[in-house]
């Protein structure tokens, strides 16, 4: 009960001005108002894209969760290929043993090179990876800019043209004259 009392009574306070007065003015205090517009803005914004922008990041969250994936299954790939050269090189080895008489030198240069491959091959498929990855990353980033920007910018259209009609407009007009009438008068 308390509460609700002193919320009318800030209530009364801050608006008891225009009560008294009876009438709506222009608002010379740029602080209060670019607050206030600001305010409006925010809550239109916060109100109209938390949904889209929530299912804009979930959207790009299993396409990179997908793309992990892939990349994991080209990992594994590349580990299966990494066992087989492994096969591979051991059976080399038996036969380098057999043949070391006939040309140990060529067998070593062969097994060095499959390795080297290997290895290459491996490097290229994690930067792949990683390339995939950041290139997600950064383009789901630009495409949720990008969104909210449009919305953030439809939003404030649409509130200043639901706001402004040629009444109000015609209204705000006169009283600025008037107000700068009386200053001129004043200064006469």
């Amino acid at each position: 009960m308390r509460r609700s009392y002193e919320k009318c009574n800030r209530f009364f306070r801050f608006f008891g001005p225009l009560a008294i007065r009876r009438s709506f003015g222009f608002n010379t205090d740029i602080l209060a108002t670019n607050l206030i517009n600001l305010s409006v803005v925010l809550g239109v914004l916060i109100f109209f894209g938390k949904g889209v922008l929530s299912d804009l990041l979930d959207n790009r969250k299993q396409r990179i969760l997908n793309t992990i994936r892939n990349s994991e299954e080209l990992r594994e790939g590349a580990i299966e290929q990494l066992e087989k050269a492994r096969a591979r090189l051991r059976k080399i080895e038996i036969e380098a043993d057999e043949f070391r008489v006939n040309g140990y030198s060529e067998i070593e240069r062969e097994k060095l090179n499959l390795i080297d491959s290997t290895y290459k091959t491996l490097e290229q498929l994690e930067n792949y990876k990683n390339e995939t990855i950041n290139f997600e990353q950064q383009k789901a980033s630009n495409q949720v800019r990008q969104r909210v920007f449009q919305q953030a910018l439809q939003g404030a259209l649409g509130t200043l043209n639901s706001c402004l009609n040629n009444e109000l407009h015609l209204r705000t007009i006169s009283a600025n004259i008037g107000i700068l009438a009386a200053m001129k008068q004043i200064t006469d």
